[in-house]
């Protein structure tokens, strides 16, 4: 079977920017198959990237907060052009998915298919919590991260 990397991305301390450890946490609790790992890597980029590295992921899922323009608690699904994010200068303490993508292959990896799954913050200022809009985006978010685990690891079969 396919192994999948649900990365949970965001900073808890600044609202809506904590979408993704939401739905990290979420899909924890729930009972995903062995193949799939659940992390919660806050704003810890080149921990997501070792992990990356290291963890032999088929597809990696990344849950943040995605600004977009959009209706706030909107919930996109998006997959990265991987060839710009590769030749991105590296920022070990950023956790955007670009600087995330650039540091893996300088650390000598290649990401195998990204996913993100992402939601129209409503406001991103410093507060812990989601606001009513995106705390009620987490459910849909985590039904479209299962659908894609359901996909990805049918295929390795």
């Amino acid at each position: 079977m396919a192994r999948v990397l649900v990365a949970g991305i965001g900073n808890i301390f600044l609202g809506d920017d904590g979408f993704g450890v939401a739905v990290a946490n979420r899909l924890a609790a729930e009972g995903l198959p062995v193949e799939v790992a659940v992390r919660d890597f806050g704003i810890r980029g080149l921990h997501l990237a070792y992990e990356m590295l290291d963890g032999g992921y088929d597809t990696t899922v990344l849950v943040d907060a995605a600004p977009r323009g959009g209706v706030p608690g909107t919930v996109y699904l998006l997959e990265p052009e991987i060839g710009e994010a590769l030749d991105s200068a590296p920022d070990a303490h950023a956790m955007d998915p670009v600087a995330v993508l650039g540091m893996l292959r300088r650390l000598g990896g290649a990401p195998g298919r990204v996913l993100i799954v992402g939601c129209e913050p409503e406001s991103v200022e410093e507060r812990m919590g989601l606001s009513a809009t995106v705390e009620a985006a987490v459910g849909e978010a985590a039904r479209c991260v299962r659908d894609i685990i359901d996909r990805e690891c049918a295929k390795g079969v």
